[in-house]
């Protein structure tokens, strides 16, 4: 796919590093060893790197000792991340043993590697549940600036390529808020927008989608995406955003036109925006199954460094392809 071998091709000129701290996870490695030979990124392993090179030379991995592979009891940093780790959540009542206790811990670890500046971003989730990955970069990394709420936005290759951005659309929040509000919803279509700009290299035209088109229903959830899309609008007048939209006004040409005349994005969108999680979710599912479509996600969006989940069910492919693109959401920093 040219959008993804894009992505690559400038994930390996920016030469960003990227830890992955499932190296006991078969896929991980594999992918590893791939991104490696591909260059997309420098790639760090987190685990005893004694059992690392034994499993990567059961799996005939070639490049696997070329990788940086450290943990908390072999890095001579470990005591400068309990001390960051202290400092940080000491208003809590965290204490520097503790600290010793979670680096225990890959995922905290490979936080506070790019917490530290040691690392650009993280990849996980193939071996961890959404909750476990995303907790410890909710604690240490937290939102950027300016950003209150964390999405996730799908990439969805369409095969009808007459929708979207010749058949490339982007959903979101798909994975992570589940009722955003206004001000969160507005958010979330600018971050969108950012990915699509950044990830996808197209110029975003955002539909805040309802089951109203401007004004055909009287509704307070309708009047939350009206809100959104206003407060959106002035978060970023570079970006084209407009709502309130139904799916269909959003996407077909003939439909926008009846349904919202004037509208620059109704009929025309390639960033859909939806106002909770349960239609996000679902929606992404059933373009994936019913046609055909090929979804890359989710991409965590809002982050102050790219922490990016991937399923459970996930390939090694998968896995390089999210590798390619925290590559590239470094970048924004």
């Amino acid at each position: 796919m040219e959008l993804l071998e894009n992505i690559k091709q400038n994930a390996a000129s920016l030469k960003k590093r990227i830890v992955l701290p499932e190296s006991f996870d078969e896929r991980t490695l594999k992918a590893a060893d791939t991104a490696y030979e591909q260059g997309i990124a420098e790639i760090i392993l987190i685990g005893k790197k004694e059992k690392v090179l034994a499993d990567a030379e059961r799996l005939g991995l070639k490049n696997i000792d070329k990788i940086k592979i450290t943990d908390a009891d072999s890095s001579d940093k470990t005591d400068e991340y309990a001390e960051l780790m202290y400092n940080l959540r000491k208003h809590k009542g965290w204490t520097k043993n503790k600290s010793y206790e979670f680096l225990q811990n890959p995922l905290y670890f490979s936080v506070m590697m790019i917490k530290a500046g040691d690392a650009d971003g993280e990849v996980a989730g193939a071996a961890n549940a959404t909750g476990n990955v995303l907790l410890p970069a909710f604690q240490f990394i937290k939102t950027a600036p300016g950003i209150k709420v964390v999405s996730g936005a799908f990439l969805m290759f369409l095969k009808d390529k007459q929708f979207g951005e010749n058949g490339l659309m982007l959903f979101a929040d798909c994975a992570v808020h589940p009722d955003p509000d206004a001000e969160q919803l507005a958010q979330i279509a600018v971050s969108t927008g950012q990915t699509a700009r950044v990830i996808a290299g197209i110029e975003p035209k955002i539909a805040m989608l309802s089951f109203s088109t401007k004004g055909s229903a009287s509704h307070e959830l309708v009047d939350k995406v009206v809100k959104a899309t206003e407060i959106a609008q002035r978060t970023a007048p570079d970006m084209q955003i407009d709502g309130e939209l139904q799916a269909d006004a959003a996407i077909v040409e003939a439909i926008g036109k009846k349904k919202a005349p004037g509208s620059k994005i109704a009929g025309q969108a390639n960033v859909l925006v939806f106002p909770d999680l349960q239609s996000g979710n679902i929606a992404y599912k059933l373009v994936q199954r019913m046609a055909g479509a090929e979804a890359i996600g989710p991409i965590l969006q809002g982050m102050a460094a790219p922490v990016n989940d991937l399923s459970r069910g996930c390939s090694v492919s998968d896995i390089v392809n999210l590798i390619a693109i925290t590559a590239n959401q470094a970048s924004m920093k």
